[in-house]
């Protein structure tokens, strides 16, 4: 199927940045934290879409990674789990989510109001932070 909603098709590069090119490049990675600080500056966070999702019993299950992307376009910092020691090297693994709710949950968390998914291999989407008013606490 293609992707839809302005998805665009990820270069097939990006999928060899997942293996050992990823441990090489690890200065274009941001754990959680320096994400956050990134999108408060010039960077948008991109959702891609690395297996097409498919809904069971109610929820969305696929396989999701995200970026911070420089206004330029040019600039990209895949988002990992905290960097671990692995023997002589540093272990560098991309936080990936594998629930659409776990996502929305993550980006809200961030800051984001308005969240759009990709659903498609390839599929990708860019979240820009708006700073909407406070929403009232509705408990």
């Amino acid at each position: 199927m293609e992707p839809r909603n302005g998805s665009r098709p990820a270069n097939n590069s990006e999928s060899a940045a997942m293996g050992p090119e990823l441990e090489r490049e690890a200065p274009n990675v941001v754990t959680e934290a320096r994400f956050r600080s990134l999108l408060q500056s010039a960077y948008h966070a991109e959702v891609v879409c690395k297996c097409t999702a498919e809904n069971r019993r109610a929820v969305w299950y696929g396989e999701w990674i995200i970026r911070a992307v420089d206004s330029t376009q040019k600039r990209e910092k895949l988002l990992v789990l905290a960097r671990r020691k692995s023997g002589d090297a540093d272990e560098v693994v991309a936080r990936t989510f594998k629930t659409a709710n776990g996502l929305i949950s993550f980006l809200y968390g961030m800051g984001f109001a308005q969240i759009n998914i990709p659903l498609y291999q390839g599929g990708r989407s860019s979240q820009v932070l708006t700073h909407f008013p406070a929403a009232p606490n509705h408990r």
